[in-house]
């Protein structure tokens, strides 16, 4: 006998679901929102069949309500993911990520000589382009694509 076998994931209770990240930056979403680093319980899975992305990843994570400043950082990686907020075990409400027009204090600028790698002052980047993820830092004008900056942690 064959049958087909599936493993379940418990739903939680209240917390978010982050659906549709690119498989590959599964690590990178986990990482930038430091979720290596709290006590919530976490699951994720990778390389799941996706009609749009052909692979996808899944994050869930319980008793975490992301902000804004972290929405924005998961759109700078994975800019078609998707926010399910639960609540009681329910989805109340869906969210699809969107690149704002103007970062602040959420990138790195990869120009060393700007002056917000050399004194106290926050990042301000204005994006250019959002289909692919282009940035232009508005001290330096350095223009920067997402392979090349680095976002703050």
């Amino acid at each position: 006998m064959n049958k087909n076998k599936e493993l379940k994931v418990s739903a939680i209770k209240n917390g978010t679901v982050i659906d549709h990240i690119p498989a590959q930056q599964l690590f990178k979403v986990i990482s930038i929102l430091g979720l290596d680093k709290i006590q919530n319980q976490i699951t994720f899975g990778t390389n799941l069949e996706s009609g749009q992305l052909g692979h996808k990843a899944i994050i869930k994570v319980s008793e975490k309500f992301f902000e804004d400043n972290e929405i924005n950082k998961i759109a700078l990686v994975a800019p078609r993911a998707k926010l399910n907020i639960i609540r009681d075990y329910e989805v109340v409400e869906k969210r699809e990520v969107q690149i704002p027009d103007i970062l602040v204090g959420i990138v790195k600028c990869v120009n060393p000589k700007c002056i917000t790698n050399n004194e106290e002052i926050t990042t301000r980047f204005m994006v250019e382009d959002k289909s692919n993820v282009t940035l232009k830092c508005h001290y330096c004008e350095k223009i920067t694509t997402s392979e090349h900056f680095m976002i703050l942690k």
